[in-house]
C-alpha cells in the first residue's frame, strides 16, 4: 500500500464539532480535506495570478522553529508543512503524515508513551529532494538541541529514542505521557536535514534568509521593509496552489492598511486585520467580503512580575480596578470585541465561565493602594519602600487603537496616583528580545495562549518557561506559582477530557486571582478580502489568516 491519500473524507461538520466539544481528535486519512475549496467553486487547473496580503507587522523570522510572532506564521504555513494540521473545527488532520496516530489505530500505545508515525511517500522539498522520516527525526532533535534557539521545547523535550524504521515510518518513546503533543505537532513545521545538518551555526545561516520547505509556495524574494513574495510550488503534493504568487505587503500603520484595502491595493487584510473602528464602513464596501470571527487571542495588559512595582498582588488588583475595560471595548473598539477574565478562548470546551468579573472602581483601587502602604509622594505619585508606582507601557507603533487605549489607561491611572509612561516600538524591536526576554515594564499585546485547540498553557505559565531566567518558553510575565506548575504537569499527563477540564478550570481560577496579566478583552477578527477571492476560510485554531493559502484563487 502506498502512503498517498487519494480518498476524500466523509467526516461531517457535525462529527467535527462533537469531537471539538469533547476535546478529542479524529483519526483521518485525508490530508487535503482542510485545503479543499468550498463546494460549487472552481479553482484554476494551473496556478494563475497573485494575491497581496496586507500585514501591519513585517515578517522577519523565516526558520519556523525559531522564536517568531503571528505575522511570521503566514509565511510558515505557506512554505512549510507539519505532520498534522488543525482545521477550523478543531479537528487534527494529516498533513505530511499519512494518518493521525491514535490509541484506536495503534499509532499511540494505550499508556500514551510509544508513538508510531507513518508518512506520505510523495512529498519533496522545494529543491526536489525527497522528504523522509530522517527529516522528522532531525527536526525533533534540532528543537531540543541546547545550541539551537528554539521557539518551543515543551512536549518535544519528552521525546526519546527516535527510530527511523523506513523512509516513511518512524517511532519514538515519550519520557512521560503528554496529552497535548498531537496539537503541538500541528505547529511544528518540518525542516530539511540535508540542508541544515551542514550548517556550522544553527541560529545564523543562509537557510534562515531563503528557506526551503515542502509547502504549497516557495521562496521568491524579500524587499526588507516593504514586501515578501512567494511563488507557486507546482510539485506540491496536496491540493493547490492555485496562485502564481502570494505577496505579503508590510503596512505598519493600521489606518493605512485599511485605506489600501479600500483602494484595492491589497486583496486580503492579514494581521492585525481591519481595525474595529473601520468595521461599519468596511462592511458596506462594494466587492468586499467582511466577516467577524471570534479569535483565540486575548488583548492583554502584561506585567513583568520581576519589576518591584508589581510584586504585590494588591498593586495588580488596584490597577485592574482602575482600567475602564468596557469603555475601551465600546468607545475605542466599537463593541467588536467582548469581555473575558481568562486566557482560555470562549469557544473552548475548557473555558471557565464562573471567574470573578472585573469592575471599574477608582475609589476602591485607591483604597487598596492606601491599605497596602502605597502612599502619594510630594509629586502625587504613590510610592512604598523607595519604589515609585511608575512604569512604562509598550506596544507596537502604528497600532492606533492600542495607542488610544494606552492614553485612556494612562489618564485613569493618574487619577489614583499611578504614573504610566508610553514607550512604543516598531514590531521587529517590540517582539525581539524586548518581549521574549521580558525587558519591558508592562506591555499591551494580543496573545494566543493555546497551541491549536489544546488547553495546555505550559509554554505561557510554567516556571520552567521563563526565557529571561534561562527557561524555554513564552512566560514573558515571569509568572511562577507552584500549584499552577503542578496542575500544568498533571493536565499534560491526563487524556480524559472531563478530568482535564477540571484541571484547567482550576488553573484559570488561580491565574485570575494572581493577575499576572490583565485581560482587556477577547479579540474578534474583522477579516476582509475582495469578493473575487475564492477559497478563503477563517480558522480560529491557528494564528494566521494564511493557514490555507494553498486553496486561495481568483474566481473567474
Amino acid at each position: 500500500m502506498t502512503n498517498r491519500s487519494t480518498t476524500k473524507s466523509t467526516f461531517s461538520r457535525r462529527d467535527a464539532l462533537r469531537l471539538m466539544g469533547m476535546g478529542g481528535v479524529a483519526t483521518l486519512v485525508a490530508p487535503n480535506l482542510l485545503l479543499a475549496p468550498a463546494f460549487g467553486q472552481t479553482p484554476p487547473t494551473t496556478p494563475t495570478g497573485r494575491i497581496v496580503v496586507g500585514l501591519s507587522q513585517e515578517p522577519t523570522v523565516f526558520n519556523p522553529l525559531m522564536p517568531h510572532i503571528e505575522v511570521d506564521d503566514g509565511v510558515n504555513f505557506s512554505m512549510f508543512d507539519a505532520l498534522f494540521r488543525i482545521d477550523p473545527y478543531g479537528v487534527i488532520q494529516p498533513n505530511l503524515a499519512f494518518e493521525v496516530p491514535s490509541q484506536e489505530n495503534g499509532g499511540i500505545s494505550e499508556d500514551g508513551l510509544n508513538w508510531r508515525i507513518r508518512l506520505r511517500d510523495d512529498v519533496r522539498w522545494h529543491d526536489g529532494t525527497p522528504f523522509t522520516a530522517e527529516d522528522v527525526k532531525f527536526t525533533l532533535e534540532l528543537i531540543v538541541n541546547p545550541d539551537f534557539r528554539a521557539w518551543r521545547t515543551t512536549g518535544h523535550s519528552q521525546v526519546r529514542d527516535i527510530t527511523v524504521v523506513s523512509p516513511t515510518e518512524l517511532t519514538w518513546r515519550m519520557e512521560q505521557a503528554f496529552a497535548p503533543y498531537l496539537s503541538f505537532l500541528t505547529e511544528t513545521f518540518m525542516v530539511p536535514k540535508h540542508i541544515l545538518e551542514k550548517e556550522a551555526d544553527l541560529n545564523e545561516n543562509a537557510f534562515n534568509q531563503a528557506p526551503i520547505g515542502t509547502g504549497a509556495f516557495k521562496w521568491g524574494q524579500r524587499v526588507a521593509g516593504d514586501h515578501l513574495e512567494l511563488v507557486a510550488n507546482t510539485d506540491y503534493f496536496g491540493d493547490g496552489p492555485y496562485l502564481e504568487q502570494l505577496v505579503f505587503k508590510y503596512i505598519p500603520d493600521n489606518t493605512v492598511l485599511y485605506t489600501q484595502f479600500k483602494s484595492g491595493d491589497i486583496d486580503l487584510v492579514g494581521q492585525a486585520y481591519i481595525s474595529p473602528d473601520n468595521y461599519a464602513e468596511a462592511s458596506t464596501l462594494a466587492d468586499r467580503v467582511v466577516t467577524l470571527v471570534p479569535k483565540s487571542s486575548v488583548e492583554t495588559f502584561y506585567f513583568n512580575l520581576e519589576r518591584p512595582q508589581f510584586k504585590e498582588l494588591a498593586v495588580r488588583e488596584a490597577l485592574y480596578l482602575a482600567i475602564d475595560r468596557q469603555a475601551i471595548i465600546d468607545a475605542l473598539n466599537y463593541s467588536v470585541p467582548t469581555t473575558t477574565e481568562t486566557f482560555m478562548p470562549k469557544q473552548s470546551f475548557y473555558f471557565n465561565p464562573d471567574l470573578p468579573k472585573q469592575e471599574f472602581n477608582l475609589e476602591r483601587a485607591a483604597q487598596i493602594l492606601d491599605e497596602a502602604g502605597w502612599l502619594p509622594g510630594a509629586d502625587g505619585i504613590r510610592a512604598k519602600d523607595g519604589v515609585r508606582l511608575s512604569f512604562a507601557n509598550s506596544t507596537t507603533s502604528g497600532a492606533h487603537l492600542r495607542e488610544q487605549a494606552q492614553q485612556f489607561i494612562q489618564q485613569t491611572l493618574a487619577e489614583i496616583g499611578v504614573e504610566m509612561t508610553i514607550s512604543n516600538l516598531p514590531s521587529a524591536v517590540m517582539f525581539g528580545d524586548f518581549w521574549a526576554l521580558s525587558q519591558f515594564d508592562t506591555a499591551i499585546s494580543g496573545i494566543t495562549y493555546l497551541i491549536g485547540a489544546d488547553p495546555d498553557v505550559t509554554n505561557r505559565f510554567h516556571t520552567k518557561s521563563i526565557a529571561a531566567q534561562g527557561g524555554r518558553g513564552s512566560n514573558n510575565a515571569q509568572y511562577s506559582n507552584a500549584e499552577v506548575d503542578a496542575l500544568l504537569e498533571e493536565g499534560s499527563r491526563t487524556f480524559d477530557p472531563e478530568a482535564r477540564r477540571e484541571i484547567y478550570f482550576r488553573i484559570q481560577e488561580i491565574i485570575r486571582r494572581d493577575l499576572p496579566f490583565l485581560p482587556l478583552f477577547a479579540n474578534t477578527s474583522v477579516f476582509g478580502h475582495k469578493g473575487s477571492v475564492g477559497g478563503f476560510i477563517p480558522n480560529s485554531n491557528t494564528r494566521t489568516e494564511s493557514w490555507n493559502a494553498a486553496a486561495w484563487y481568483w474566481k473567474s
